[in-house]
């Protein structure tokens, strides 16, 4: 059953990658945050699975809401948290997560139990790809991080396109990365994704948009098209709204930058230091 109750102490926990903790929320919901070597990675409420804390999950938790995938992988695991939400909105949806790290995956299983119908699995996150059925996902969620920067080889075009195979054919694409002054890393990911998929767009927040500070961004992207107007809806009525870009809006944030190869990639930029106060 897992925690019932919040604690008044973090749990810490050496795993593959470094330190794991998990910390209560303090303010009475049974909530833990994972943060792995200092960097916050997941929420969780474990009395209520659809309360999502990150603004970056909501957005993913939108394209949930709005296509009610059937068949969804998750690649990079966290604590589970948008596995969780889809467990308990679409309970018959089959879910698959790999996750590079398998102390991490022991520590989430016997501190935050994951619920039924999801298959966890220690691997890294192309070779899972490489194995993978063509056709086999509706919705693929790329949320990999090696401490906080996404890994070089998760970030090209050849990554995606082997994302793209295992889709449905109007199955979605989702990638959170994350990028600050000057953009050149989220304008190269969104151009990359652009390469493989007709249909993509951006969303983050309108502060991040413009560079003024580090933050997340959602990449998504189909074959067959995107539920865009119901997309910028909800995204705007986030507690942090967001802004969504798509069509020429997109091509004006790419800017020209270059599609990313297995030759040309580098990891996601560092965050600030003391970002998220460490």
């Amino acid at each position: 059953m897992g925690r019932q109750r919040p604690d008044t102490e973090a749990i810490t926990e050496s795993i593959d990658s470094g330190v794991a903790e998990l910390v209560p929320d303090l303010g009475g919901r049974n909530s833990w945050t994972l943060r792995v070597n200092g960097t916050p990675q997941s929420h969780v409420d474990l009395d209520d699975p659809t309360y999502l804390e990150f603004e970056y999950v909501r957005r993913l938790g939108h394209i949930v809401d709005l296509t009610a995938p059937s068949r969804v992988l998750h690649l990079g695991g966290g604590a589970l948290t948008l596995a969780r939400y889809v467990a308990d909105l679409l309970p018959r949806a089959s879910q698959q997560v790999a996750e590079i790290d398998a102390g991490l995956i022991a520590f989430v299983r016997r501190e935050l139990p994951p619920p039924p119908r999801v298959k966890i699995t220690t691997g890294d996150a192309r070779a899972v790809l490489v194995k993978a059925r063509p056709g086999s996902f509706d919705l693929i969620v790329s949320d990999c991080f090696a401490g906080a920067r996404t890994p070089a080889h998760l970030t090209s075009v050849e990554y995606v396109r082997q994302a793209s195979a295992a889709l449905v054919e109007d199955g979605i694409y989702a990638a959170n990365i994350g990028d600050g002054n000057g953009l050149q890393f989220a304008r190269a990911q969104c151009a990359t994704v652009r390469a493989v998929f007709e249909h993509v767009c951006v969303l983050a927040e309108p502060g991040v948009f413009r560079g003024r500070r580090f933050g997340n961004f959602v990449i998504l992207a189909s074959h067959t098209g995107l539920p865009m107007q119901q997309l910028t809806r909800a995204t705007a009525g986030d507690p942090f709204p967001g802004r969504v870009e798509h069509g020429t809006g997109l091509t004006k944030f790419i800017g020209g930058a270059p599609v990313t190869t297995d030759e040309t990639a580098i990891l996601s930029p560092a965050p600030p230091s003391g970002l998220w106060g460490t």
